[in-house]
């Protein structure tokens, strides 16, 4: 049994949220130079160089990509022949979301009750997610998720007979109501399957992969859904071109025989994501 004590966790967790904050990854800011080849549109092709140069000022200026840093949310793979020592492993994360945000200057954006909405001061508590693997290894995966491409996420219970016609229809009208709300070029999280709840965790989880990772059996949907999505015509920023998603990530999960649960988390363009194995 292998032994982690709850500060490497804290240390672990205030690095990956403050790199995330700082440095675009390399999948995104890939696609932003990629999708900046091809488009066609000037005002779009522009858009998307002020995108890579903001990412390039960020990474060397130690400073934030953007203003909304996110509400924290941390996927934990922790490993069966771990033994956390020291503190709980809510609050070891916690507190490195705590340190993250003070010491990294990074914006404040949780409140501690959605009636009341009072700030906490220290961007906590976070959203933490864990699940027991095989191995004696912790992986932490950090997304700040700014919350204006956030609000624009829908979720809906379909009938087990919808086709992939229907579900790519649904992704694309959310894209449409969503405008240039969530600041196109947008990446799109889809969950497939498991239940009301989890499709949603399943969309999430996808936006903590890379783009263009594999999706398994899903993969040819997740093209149709980015071609239906860029043919819109809504564009970076909403002006007009070709490039309104980056790309689509799908995670599934079997569901129950009566229902296809179907969760669509959009992201901005600053879709932040880092990990680390400890």
């Amino acid at each position: 049994m292998r032994t982690v004590d709850v500060s490497e966790i804290t240390a672990a967790v205030r690095q990956l949220f403050i790199k995330a904050n700082y440095v675009l990854p390399d999948d995104v800011l890939r696609k932003i130079r990629e999708y900046k080849e091809q488009e066609d549109n000037g005002t779009a092709k522009n858009i998307l160089c002020l995108l890579e140069e903001n990412a390039d000022i960020a990474r060397n200026d130690d400073i934030p990509i953007c203003q909304d840093t996110g509400m924290a949310v941390v996927f934990a793979e922790i490993g069966q022949e771990v033994s956390i020592t020291g503190g709980l492993f809510r609050d070891a994360v916690n507190e490195g979301v705590r340190q993250a945000y003070r010491e990294g200057y990074l914006r404040k954006s949780v409140v501690n009750d959605p009636i009341e909405r009072v700030n906490t001061d220290d961007n906590t508590p976070a959203i933490l997610y864990t699940e027991l693997v095989a191995g004696d290894r912790i992986k932490l995966t950090a997304l700040p998720k700014g919350f204006g491409s956030e609000n624009m996420s829908r979720q809906k219970m379909f009938a087990p007979s919808a086709t992939e016609k229907d579900i790519v229809d649904f992704v694309v009208e959310t894209v449409r109501l969503a405008g240039a709300n969530p600041c196109p070029p947008i990446v799109i999280g889809v969950g497939l399957g498991g239940t009301f709840d989890y499709s949603c965790v399943l969309a999430k989880k996808a936006l903590a992969r890379p783009i263009g990772s594999d999706n398994g059996r899903h993969n040819r949907l997740a093209e149709k859904i980015l071609e239906a999505v860029n043919n819109t015509g809504i564009g970076a920023q909403g002006l007009g071109g070709r490039t309104t998603a980056l790309g689509v990530n799908i995670e599934s999960y079997p569901t129950h025989i009566a229902s296809l649960p179907v969760a669509v988390n959009i992201s901005c363009h600053v879709t932040r994501h880092a990990d680390i194995i400890l």
